[in-house]
């Protein structure tokens, strides 16, 4: 995202991350553990990684939306257009006049009093909290993968911290971190965890290939 799209949403205060409303199990310096998981955490243009389906724009539309319920009609236009632009960043492809037209309406008929859909956390790390994706990770393996039982669940908050620094998710990666064999880790994830994985992985390698170019 460009220094001056940034600057944009927050010059008009626009909301894009929002810490959850749960109650969390524990409280640490730098976050918040939930055992049961949160779905409360939204945070929106936190890595590298860019809008790259038109499922995606929406939901990033929905949330902002959702996020700032005093935006006005005129107000929210003009937002949509700065994250649907994209020499601004956010997206990696262009959008069309009528496309635009057709997202903003599906998103005016969204249902706000519901949030929108988003991932389940049980760990959420203070933005600037000031630790590496080596501390976070260990917190993670100690807090989930070695507290309780090795599941999918521990799997995937480790998959989530890898993905939001950038780093590659590979199988040794976690089973490092969990401090167990990478069959271990082979036994404990579904088809549809490691599909999971892999986009993820494609998400970041995009990234990097524009980086580099």
């Amino acid at each position: 995202m460009s220094q001056r799209a940034m600057k944009y949403l927050n010059d008009n205060r626009i909301i894009y991350r929002k810490y959850s409303t749960d109650k969390p199990t524990k409280t640490y310096n730098w976050g918040w553990y939930y055992a049961d998981g949160t779905h409360g955490y939204y945070s929106l243009f936190n890595t590298k990684a860019k809008i790259n389906t038109y499922k995606s724009l929406t939901w990033h539309l929905v949330t902002l939306w959702w996020l700032n319920p005093d935006i006005d009609l005129e107000k929210f236009t003009k937002l949509a257009k700065v994250i649907c632009d994209k020499e601004n960043g956010f997206t990696t492809f262009n959008v069309s006049e009528k496309q635009f037209e057709f997202i903003v309406s599906d998103v005016f008929l969204t249902d706000l009093d519901r949030p929108p859909k988003n991932k389940l956390r049980k760990i959420v790390f203070k933005d600037g909290c000031g630790l590496s994706v080596t501390e976070k990770l260990r917190i993670v393996g100690k807090i989930i993968g070695r507290k309780s039982k090795l599941n999918e669940e521990s799997i995937y908050q480790c998959m989530l911290c890898l993905n939001d620094v950038g780093e590659k998710i590979t199988i040794d990666k976690i089973a490092k971190y969990f401090e167990c064999s990478s069959r271990t880790i082979h036994r404990n994830m579904s088809a549809e965890l490691k599909k999971e994985k892999d986009l993820l992985n494609i998400e970041n390698e995009k990234v990097q290939c524009k980086e580099l170019h």
